[in-house]
């Protein structure tokens, strides 16, 4: 999570100093394109469902930036010797998600690999004014989670045929259902308030884990004056999906859980009472996940009616204090 210089370029208006979800390019008055990459290899058995996963884990940092997805370019690697049928069901799986998000696929490239690897390059549209940055978040401010959190550790399970079919439905239906509603939801929020927009700060929880993305959200960014802050989290908020807890607590821990850890465990501190499958389970590196915002409490009802509206099972999992000892806190 080491950051890196910002580009001389005066166009860039998010660049990596941040590791923000997408970079975001000023093309004239008004306009600016949002860019991002994702691909990986498959974590469910069905190829349909793995494209559908591939293309909504793609489509979200866009959706986190608050943009809005128009083109994609997929990236493909295959083996030689496997069956062209499961590549046209991965392919075929990702072009109806990216249909649904009213994305055009325009093109992509393709290598012999021995692994399977699949994902998008995808650009969006956004107003410049009205970027949402992954750091920004303020004193007093709620947190809101809008997706449940586990997938990790039931991909891990599912590997060792040791995921029940319920959890792994619900790991699915999650990770293939895009941010675009939640971010609309933001959107309704930020139209209906007079001023600065209530929404601070907000990021997509993907393989950083809750955690690790939360302490990006929590550094700030000192080149442009933004301070950093703690994100006090109440564990017995957070929600998880079904089976996620006992799959942690029997030890189907990825080594990108144990890499999160490592990244950032120094950053966190948690009280007593947190049993170890949850503090597990916060570093647990997800795809697709959801959204994490940070909102004036003002305005954290509205949202949350907002969302409901827009069948978003939200949750309040925190909120942000001036910088403490520790950039996160989880009681």
């Amino acid at each position: 999570m080491r950051r890196l210089p910002r580009p001389n370029d005066p166009n860039v208006l998010v660049g990596f100093s941040t590791n923000d979800d997408a970079g975001v390019y000023l093309v004239g008055d008004g306009l600016a394109l949002v860019q991002t990459v994702d691909f990986f290899t498959p974590i469910v058995d069905e190829p349909d469902l793995f494209g559908q996963i591939a293309a909504a884990n793609s489509l979200s940092d866009v959706y986190a930036m608050g943009g809005r997805p128009v083109s994609a370019l997929s990236i493909v690697g295959f083996p030689e010797k496997s069956d062209p049928a499961i590549l046209e069901e991965i392919l075929r799986g990702g072009l109806a998600k990216m249909a649904e998000a009213r994305c055009s696929v325009i093109g992509g490239h393709s290598i012999r690999n021995e692994d399977i690897q699949f994902g998008y390059a995808v650009t969006g549209l956004i107003d410049p004014k009205r970027v949402w940055r992954n750091v920004g978040a303020r004193p007093g401010d709620v947190l809101l989670l809008t997706k449940s959190i586990g997938t990790g550790v039931l991909s891990t399970a599912l590997k060792q045929e040791k995921a029940t079919r319920a959890s792994m439905d619900a790991a699915i239906a999650s990770m293939t259902r895009l941010n675009r509603a939640a971010a609309e939801a933001l959107r309704e929020i930020e139209e209906k308030t007079a001023g600065a927009s209530p929404v601070h700060a907000v990021t997509d929880v993907t393989g950083f884990g809750l955690l690790g993305h939360a302490h990006e959200m929590a550094r700030g960014e000192d080149s442009s004056g933004i301070a950093g802050v703690t994100l006090e989290i109440d564990h017995t908020t957070v929600p998880y999906l079904p089976g996620a807890v006992e799959a942690a607590r029997a030890g189907f821990l990825s080594g990108g859980l144990k890499n999160n850890r490592e990244f950032v465990g120094e950053c966190v501190s948690f009280e007593g009472r947190v049993p170890q499958e949850i503090r597990d389970l916060l570093f647990d590196p997800q795809t697709s996940g959801g959204l994490l915002v940070a909102i004036a409490p003002n305005a954290a009802d509205s949202a949350m009616a907002a969302l409901k509206m827009n069948a978003i099972a939200a949750a309040r999992i925190g909120r942000v204090t001036q910088k403490g000892s520790s950039l996160l806190m989880v009681r």
